[in-house]
């Protein structure tokens, strides 16, 4: 296993994270495991130097963190845990949501389900424009202050928003977010038209999740269908893809597989290994023959003329205003007739 520094933190959490999200009963389409076989994940995640865990209150309405924290408790001061606040716990009005009222009864029950007095990092789930981000950084930052939480951090926020939160926490002297979790893939690569820049002006870590974009990239789908009827993407296509052209990009990972004779899978882990901004990529596994094979992507090293060509195939359409710096400094307002061919790069 290879490690990597989580932000500006010091502390440096492995580049495979394993992510708790199918643990858990009540979200049957996720992956709805018991203890006995999170156990038997997290265990192998452990001896193949895995030190970082991922989940969320709203997983399978706290089963996940229950689980995870039992499997965890003999190792607690190895790992690195990770879970989240924002998603509904419950049918009352409060019982969702980023203010200080939320945010302190479900880090207390997080807590209390994860067997542990600490939560490595803390993250907001998604925004909630209901409450003044003021409010919810200083919430986060008493949960710093108390030693209930180590670091915090954000998923999903739009670029501004990430920003605005930064600059809030700035000003008013708050804790900063340290990371960002986002969904990225060779098929979902929108976060590199403004997020990913802020990560790297701004020395943030990058946590990526469905990096197989729900299993599309899993190696189970091709234009004729499933070879799984039973895999999650057949019933739940989440997150979105472009298929028509999803498929033309897993032509070019199932090449760059058949070279390496790995799976296309861990092609598709690869590429996002070999991407400096990525701190840690979250697997999900529901059988140790599937998280077997993810991990062993740490080991698959791609040329850069293979990253070439997985870029190639992935790239996104150039959009304003990044289109206009595709015309450098010296080129003169006569010589933009060549601007519609820049635009479909």
């Amino acid at each position: 296993m290879k490690y990597r520094k989580l932000g500006d933190t010091g502390v440096f959490v492995s580049q495979l994270c394993l992510g708790a999200m199918t643990f858990g009963s009540r979200w049957e389409a996720i992956g709805a495991l018991g203890q006995n076989d999170a156990d038997e994940l997290v265990h192998r995640s452990l001896d193949a130097g895995i030190n970082f865990f991922d989940t969320a209150n709203v997983y399978s309405l706290g089963d996940s963190e229950e689980i995870l924290g039992k499997s965890l408790a003999r190792k607690r001061q190895d790992v690195v845990i990770a879970t989240k606040v924002r998603g509904r716990m419950g049918p009352g009005p409060n019982e969702v949501g980023l203010s200080r009222l939320h945010i302190i009864q479900s880090v207390e029950a997080s807590l209390k389900r994860l067997g542990t007095d600490y939560i490595d990092l803390y993250q907001i789930h998604r925004p909630d424009r209901e409450t003044d981000i003021e409010e919810t950084l200083t919430a986060l930052t008493e949960l710093v202050r108390s030693g209930k939480v180590r670091y915090i951090g954000c998923s999903n926020l739009p670029a501004w928003e990430l920003m605005r939160a930064l600059g809030v926490s700035r000003q008013k002297g708050l804790e900063l977010f340290k990371t960002t979790q986002s969904y990225y893939s060779l098929v979902g690569r929108e976060l590199e038209r403004e997020t990913i820049p802020l990560l790297d002006d701004q020395g943030l870590g990058l946590l990526v999740w469905s990096p197989l974009a729900g299993g599309f990239l899993s190696g189970k789908f091709s234009r004729s269908g499933s070879s799984d009827p039973g895999a999650r993407r057949a019933t739940f296509k989440f997150p979105p893809v472009d298929e028509t052209r999803g498929f033309d990009i897993i032509d070019a990972i199932r090449l760059v597989a058949t070279a390496h004779e790995v799976s296309i899978a861990q092609i598709a882990l690869a590429w996002l290994l070999h991407k400096t901004s990525v701190t840690s990529v979250i697997i999900g596994a529901k059988r140790i023959a599937q998280l077997d094979d993810n991990l062993a992507s740490i080991d698959v090293a791609l040329t850069s003329e293979e990253m070439k060509i997985l870029d190639d195939i992935s790239t996104l359409q150039v959009e304003y205003p990044n289109w206009m710096d595709s015309l450098g400094d010296d080129r003169l307002p006569g010589e933009l007739r060549d601007l519609d061919a820049l635009t479909k790069k």
